[in-house]
């Protein structure tokens, strides 16, 4: 028997499966889950808001998430029979109808719900209780729930009109400082040394030609967040400032959102989802101390699951074919 008969021999058809997927500014991620809860495969692939890359290209990534997913497992796709789509960019109906459809003719799994990746990661941290949730990645948002299932979301305008606090909004007052720097209106600041390797531009200088570059997209900008944090932690004031004022940004989207729910005397989980929490207190903290002016007894927590795997058990919680456990 041949090898490649043999690999498809060794692949057994597996009872139902559940997918989850997580798409936003930089990354997609696909999770599946069997009828028993358990994590069994996961793909990564590129972007997939639909208002950064298209439909088409959103759903491309996706299908190349799942398929490596499907291959880390061992299942094939037609074992699927429930998907969530959490992504960023589907906030109005007609834009997640698009990727619905696009993405069920691509891989017929009809039972198919897209939602914003905000929802995903709120049930992530909440796993359907009152609590909120704070994504910071490429972008940023906030959304939370009550306990009269009411939601509120703050944040989300993506990188012209809001996003503050996400990767693009750090990435950019870096680039605003470096330029101040440059002309001598503003502060010297070894970002400008960082910009210039990460850019690829032979001088400071010379960032205003290479960060211009067709090539230099949402995604490669908020790449330089991480070493606005490498500059932070090396005691750059510049760079500890820029995320000082992220954290603050990102706790009045959160404080917005507490306000509308009536969750200022709770003590609510407050989940930090995204890229930028890698950061850690240089962001948290800020953070933190704005969220308590509003809601002292809040707590920020990690999620309890990504944000793709939650989105995998909403498929199985909303499935109605019914799991042979």
């Amino acid at each position: 028997m041949s090898s490649e008969n043999g690999n498809k021999k060794d692949r057994r058809r597996l009872p139902y499966i559940y997918l989850g997927v997580d798409g936003g500014g930089t990354k997609t991620t696909a999770c599946l889950i069997n009828a028993a809860r358990e994590p069994i495969g996961e793909g990564t692939a590129g972007p997939s808001n639909p208002l950064r890359v298209g439909v088409e290209s959103a759903v491309s990534n996706i299908a190349k998430a799942i398929e490596l997913a499907c291959d880390e497992s061992g299942a094939s796709r037609l074992d699927i029979v429930s998907a969530t789509l959490g992504l960023a960019g589907v906030r109005r109906e007609d834009i997640r109808e698009r990727v619905r459809d696009s993405f069920v003719r691509r891989l017929g799994i009809r039972k198919t719900t897209v939602l914003t990746d905000a929802e995903i990661a709120l049930y992530g941290t909440t796993l359907g209780k009152a609590g909120i949730v704070v994504i910071a990645g490429t972008g940023s948002v906030c959304l939370g729930k009550n306990d009269d299932g009411d939601l509120a979301i703050s944040g989300g305008w993506g990188p012209l009109a809001g996003d503050e606090g996400g990767g693009v909004s750090i990435a950019q007052a870096a680039l605003h400082q470096i330029a101040k720097a440059s002309d001598g209106r503003g502060t010297p600041t070894s970002l400008s040394e960082r910009a210039s390797e990460y850019f690829r531009a032979s001088t400071p200088e010379n960032l205003i030609v290479a960060i211009y570059s067709p090539h230099v997209d949402n995604s490669r900008i908020a790449g330089f967040a991480k070493y606005v944090v490498d500059a932070a932690r090396e005691g750059d004031t510049v760079a500890l400032e820029i995320l000082n004022d992220a954290g603050r940004e990102l706790g009045v989207a959160a404080c917005a959102v507490i306000n509308k729910l009536g969750l200022n005397r709770r003590k609510i989980p407050i989940g930090c989802v995204g890229s930028i929490f890698k950061a850690g207190e240089l962001v948290t903290r800020p953070m933190a101390e704005t969220i308590r002016s509003v809601a002292p007894k809040a707590v920020l927590t990690d999620p309890q699951m990504s944000p793709a795997q939650a989105a995998a058990y909403m498929s199985l919680k909303n499935a109605s074919v019914k799991p042979r456990v």
